[in-house]
């Protein structure tokens, strides 16, 4: 059973719980703050593939069999697979998870695209249409430049509030029960614009949305800040942060001492270039597998709100000179040990 919360929100009477998950990530990520946790460190780019994308796409099918493999007999339940990466009609997942031959369900919300997954694998759990879900994402930083911005050969200088797209992927197996960690409740996002057309500077225009799905949770639930151990966003980086906790102290919230950035976790600023911080679907995802999950699992958090941040732009919309919409979906994971 379900109860539905306020005005956009869901509490699961039975929480579907995360079996495990699993990262898989290239070698600049592996060189960051969370290098000793992650599951594998692909040290080759191109993963040898020939292409960006099929390098992307590499990173996606091991991420997910490493998932499969981590939850064991679970593994081979799974029904439905909710996946989805950066790049034009989902390619990096399309080709990635072919051979999974698991029914798909193809997502884009951008940088959010874990917080989808969780969120539609953990209803069709609750629901009872399935007993085990694989949720998926990838990103690359060589096929998102390349799709979104300029040739990395152009050589274009990137100014001091942009982000670096994660290289890697992250997957996340969902069951009714058996995980250490479960999902207890959701609050899917809305899309935000408020009107910034500046595609380089990506946490001013998600900060936003992020503001807008952790005010409603928070009133949906009835909750305040201090009921969660952490407050997690997925990508806002350092400029984005100080957005956010200014626009949730303007709605009565004060956030600063739960708040964490996937993005100013995976790199450190001070020696990797990275500028604002980490960006891309795999930012969220691998930082919730390989750091934030297994705290959870171990007890050290009791609950956090996970909140994978997306900016909504494309190259056909920022060329025709759209402004780019944010969105960012929440999701609370407890332990459950």
């Amino acid at each position: 059973m379900t109860q539905i919360l306020g005005k956009q929100s869901i509490q699961f009477e039975k929480a579907p719980h995360i079996l495990c998950g699993a990262s898989v990530v290239g070698k600049k990520e592996g060189e960051g703050p969370l290098g000793p946790l992650f599951d594998e460190i692909q040290e080759d780019p191109m993963a040898g593939q020939s292409s960006w994308e099929e390098a992307e796409s590499a990173l996606q099918k091991r991420a997910a069999q490493k998932a499969l493999e981590k939850a064991g007999a679970a593994g081979k339940e799974v029904r439905y697979l909710f996946a989805g990466d950066l790049l034009g009609q989902l390619i990096a997942t399309s080709f990635g998870v072919m051979d999974l031959q698991l029914p798909l369900f193809g997502l884009y919300g951008a940088c959010s695209t874990i917080g989808e997954a969780l969120t539609l694998g953990a209803m069709t759990i609750q629901g009872g249409y399935a007993d085990a879900v694989l949720a998926l994402t990838s990103s690359h930083f060589a096929s998102a430049e390349k799709q979104f911005r300029f040739p990395l050969e152009y050589g274009g200088q990137r100014p001091l509030a942009a982000t670096w797209t994660v290289t890697g992927s992250g997957a996340f197996v969902l069951a009714p029960k058996g995980g250490k960690a479960r999902i207890s409740g959701v609050t899917p996002g809305r899309v935000v614009d408020y009107g910034l057309k500046d595609s380089l500077n990506m946490g001013a225009c998600m900060a936003p949305a992020a503001c807008d799905t952790i005010y409603q949770h928070l009133v949906d639930f009835g909750r305040q800040p201090g009921d969660y151990d952490a407050i997690v966003t997925g990508d806002l980086g350092s400029v984005g942060q100080t957005i956010l906790l200014d626009l949730m102290e303007k709605k009565g919230f004060d956030i600063s001492r739960q708040h964490l950035d996937c993005g100013m976790l995976i790199f450190d600023g001070n020696t990797q270039d990275t500028h604002a911080g980490g960006s891309g679907c795999a930012c969220s995802a691998v930082t919730l597998a390989a750091k934030l999950l297994p705290m959870l699992e171990k007890g050290q958090w009791k609950r956090i709100l996970f909140v994978p941040t997306g900016a909504l732009l494309s190259t056909v919309s920022y060329n025709e000179g759209q402004a780019v919409p944010g969105i960012a979906h929440g999701v609370v994971i407890e332990h459950c040990g």
